[in-house]
């Protein structure tokens, strides 16, 4: 295959500078698009520059003229949307930034492509958050931990969606756009509704990427929150996986047009929050202490993804187990110790 040329939205942050450096590393030309304007971005390009080469355009999504401006002047054949506002407890606190970062941004995006570059594929990072409380799916405590009674392969992309919060309303919205300039523009776009995605270059904090947070406050001997009995079950997957999948999505522009696909670590990769506190007390040797408090609104005993349809459509399963993957990431904290 010639050289492609990706462009990747925060590709800075966690998931895009991982993505940026397996496709700098596959000889694909590389353009990070990012605001800078999160903790840990800077870091993660001067580790990028030593693993891969790209072009930094430092831009915001919210900014029209420049996206339009990048998507004019690089043409890029695969657009990796991962620039997001991605907490829901600021969603809360700034709806209008979080519509502005992830509703507008997304359209802004899609309407460059639409007109400079109708043909690049355009991959969106939405979550499994549209699905909102998932009122159709029942689950009981099963040993010590919620299991699902009526969704035996976990959540299908048929689900009815119910955005919940300002935050699932503005990926939902994104989402939804993203589906429909496929329909109506024929562009190769779909969105890819993640689970909990975990790995190295994450900089967890309590309200979003509870997995490197757990890890990175066990290290640090912070205060570790558990919101309701610890016993609720995410599917978990590691980033590594997550960009696999984003190749593959690039390389079948035909068969995801248009197409939305649950992603995480499916049935066969789950962790409750207790049995990650309880891999940490391996590794560390010692008793964390924990703190309880009440569930927060909208949060689920159990999610897990069902992710046949990405098996069916690409061939594509998780291959790193939810053990070793989450060694993997302690091994990263305790080398980065100095940047937390």
């Amino acid at each position: 295959m010639t050289t492609k040329h990706v462009l990747i939205t925060g590709g800075a942050g966690f998931i895009g500078c991982n993505a940026a450096r397996y496709f700098g590393q596959r000889n694909w030309q590389v353009t990070v698009l990012d605001n800078l304007s999160r903790a840990g971005t800077e870091s993660n390009l001067a580790w990028l520059r030593d693993e891969a080469e790209f072009e930094l355009a430092r831009i915001d999504v919210r900014d029209t003229g420049a996206v339009d401006r990048v998507i004019s002047e690089k043409k890029p054949d695969a657009v990796i949307h991962l620039a997001a506002q991605v907490a829901v407890t600021t969603s809360v606190t700034d709806p209008r930034m979080d519509f502005d970062v992830n509703a507008l941004g997304t359209f802004n995006l899609l309407d460059a492509v639409r007109r400079h570059r109708p043909e690049a594929v355009f991959l969106f990072a939405s979550t499994n958050k549209v699905y909102g409380k998932i009122t159709g799916a029942s689950s009981e405590l099963r040993g010590n931990r919620y299991a699902y009674t009526n969704r035996p392969h976990g959540i299908p992309e048929s689900e009815p969606l119910d955005f919940l919060s300002p935050y699932g309303c503005s990926k939902g919205a994104a989402d939804q756009y993203v589906l429909d300039f496929a329909r109506i523009y024929g562009i190769p776009a779909a969105a890819f509704r993640q689970s909990c995605i975990y790995g190295p270059r994450q900089f967890g904090i309590e309200d979003q990427g509870w997995v490197a947070w757990f890890a990175i406050a066990t290290l640090l001997q912070k205060n570790i929150t558990i919101y309701g009995d610890g016993k609720q079950v995410r599917d978990v997957l590691h980033v590594d996986d997550l960009v696999r999948a984003y190749e593959a999505a690039i390389r079948s522009p035909d068969e995801i047009r248009g197409q939305a696909f649950n992603i995480g670590g499916g049935t066969a990769q789950t962790l409750s929050l207790l049995e990650l506190v309880d891999l940490l007390e391996q590794h560390f040797k010692r008793k964390i202490p924990l703190k309880f408090d009440q569930w927060r609104p909208g949060d689920q005993e159990v999610y897990v993804s069902d992710v046949r349809k990405l098996d069916k459509i690409l061939g594509w399963k998780p291959q790193i187990d939810a053990k070793s993957g989450v060694g993997k990431l302690i091994e990263w904290v305790e080398a980065n110790r100095d940047a937390f």
